[in-house]
């Protein structure tokens, strides 16, 4: 085992024989290292000011990612660069175009966010060659301005490659030379620290995974830690050991297996989202309203379905789709698995399937068949980075005769699991896809679900857009003339 951290702050390799195992970024950024330009709002991976950028090795090539320093913890940079808002400025002190772009469009008000407005801007720069306003805004969506001062800040990002040339940036002219020093850093051994708070464990292949897994049951396993961070940041917990999975590069592929899609646990939203909308556009708009762009850099689709959140949008989605689940464990000669239903993997409320020493290594999402009905629904009290009050995700199978020989309706946010409503699937099995069919549907969900009246919505609302959903899907399949959408990547196809 390795017992010291290795990152570069910059163009300064860093290396940490001690620390805390959930020591955030940010707070060993301003408190350590005294770089207050990293700004703390909401320490719970809402509002960005706190954004910094991490280049980590991809395929032999850096790849940069605009990530929450406030909920992400400082060990999971092993291996990686870290880029705060202090190493914009040039050697003479000249700013960068990101910068001179922002003051040129008069993109800041009192300023505090403006820093983070500024990485998240630079992660775009150095990711995409002239993005439209759509994808800045997209890409700006998990920055929140206390002043309202989106549309300088939008116009600044276009204005950006108006002031020097993309391939001019000096980040990206020393791309490679960072790749061949994080490629050194990068080993096969396990990280191993010991801090105050704990231990913290960073394995390097899913077997040592697999021995850490068994030796400390109790142990916090990690991924992106957007959740696990608040765990931390507003709970207050205590996490002894931590567990983190993001060194291990064989659970971040993903593959075409043929009838299914293979996705590693650790594969990023980023790129589960490409994958998946090749399966459904449903599913591509579905992923774009995960969080901020900062949370789906970080997010993994393993960390979304082993969290055992009731109210995470994936798992509904999956569910539908008749994803199968791949656990593993160490035994005698190696790595033991089995394959559950997905569906199956939730018990109740925070419980999951999951023996002693197993932990979630690979999703299987099976491909939809020809003619074959899929449609998923967010309803959230806003439409970007917010969390869902409802979600839900149908599949339905038509016989040749129109007649509906298979249902499968999956729900997030309407009972303490994402659940199937099976009283409904019945309701619909053998009926015309119409309009009976649905109001017979409806009618069955109070059957499959008591939601509870919380903050984000109550339970009769909760239900009255749950059937509201179910009837938008019908909506969708049978009237493409009706609009049933505001915003989003499928209402801006079909006014398009």
């Amino acid at each position: 085992m390795r017992e010291s951290l290795r990152f570069l702050l910059g163009d300064r390799l860093v290396e940490i024989e001690s620390c805390d195992p959930t020591l955030t970024v940010l707070d060993w950024l301003r408190l350590d290292q005294r770089m207050t330009g990293t700004k703390e709002g909401c320490a719970e991976g809402d509002c960005g000011a706190c954004t910094v950028v991490v280049g980590r090795l991809d395929r032999a090539r850096v790849r940069y990612e605009a990530i929450n320093a406030c909920i992400r913890f400082l060990p999971t940079l092993d291996g990686c660069q870290l880029l705060t808002v202090e190493h914009l400025k040039g050697a003479d002190g000249s700013l960068h175009p990101v910068q001179q772009a922002m003051v040129e469009c008069h993109g800041s008000q009192c300023g505090f966010c403006t820093p983070g407005f500024v990485m998240s801007l630079l992660a775009l720069r150095l990711n995409e060659a002239e993005p439209d306003t759509g994808r800045i805004e997209d890409a700006l969506a998990g920055n929140l301005c206390r002043c309202t001062g989106y549309e300088p800040i939008i116009a600044a990002g276009r204005r950006v490659d108006e002031i020097a040339p993309r391939e001019a940036d000096r980040f990206l002219l020393e791309r490679e030379a960072v790749a061949a020093r994080l490629a050194a850093l990068n080993d096969t051994e396990t990280l191993a620290l010991q801090g105050e708070g704990g231990r913290f464990y960073a394995p390097a292949t899913a077997e040592a995974l697999a021995e850490l897994v068994a030796a400390y049951p109790q142990a916090t396993l990690v991924a992106g830690a957007t959740d696990v961070g608040l765990w931390v940041t507003k709970a207050m917990k205590r996490l002894d050991p931590v567990i983190y999975l993001g060194r291990i590069e064989a659970l971040r592929t993903i593959r075409d297996e043929g009838d299914h899609l293979r996705f590693g646990a650790m594969a990023g939203h980023i790129d589960v989202r490409t994958a998946l909308a090749a399966l459904s556009p449903q599913l591509d708009e579905l992923m774009r309203r995960f969080g901020g762009e900062q949370v789906r850099n970080a997010g993994t689709i393993g960390g979304n379905i082993a969290n055992g959140s009731p109210i995470g949008d994936l798992p509904p989605a999956l569910i539908a789709l008749d994803a199968k689940l791949v656990l593993a464990r160490r035994d005698e000669t190696g790595l033991e698995r089995r394959t559950i239903p997905l569906e199956s993997f939730f018990i109740e409320y925070r419980k999951q399937d999951r023996r002693p020493g197993e932990f979630v290594e690979a999703v299987l999402v099976p491909k939809l068949a020809e003619g074959v009905l899929f449609h998923a629904s967010k309803v959230s009290k806003r439409f970007d980075e917010d969390i869902s009050a409802a979600c839900g995700a149908f599949r339905l199978t038509l016989g040749s005769d129109g007649r509906i020989s298979e249902a499968r309706l999956a729900y997030g946010g309407m009972a303490g699991i994402p659940k199937r409503a099976k009283a409904a699937e019945a309701a619909l099995v053998g009926q015309l896809w119409n309009e009976t069919a649905v109001a017979a549907a409806i009618a069955a969900l109070p059957q499959d679900f008591t939601p509870l009246d919380d903050m984000r919505a109550s339970a009769h609302y909760r239900l009255r857009i749950a059937g509201n959903l179910l009837h938008r899907f019908l909506i969708e399949t049978t009237e493409a003339e009706t609009q049933t959408r505001v915003a989003g990547l499928l209402a801006e196809a079909a006014h398009g």
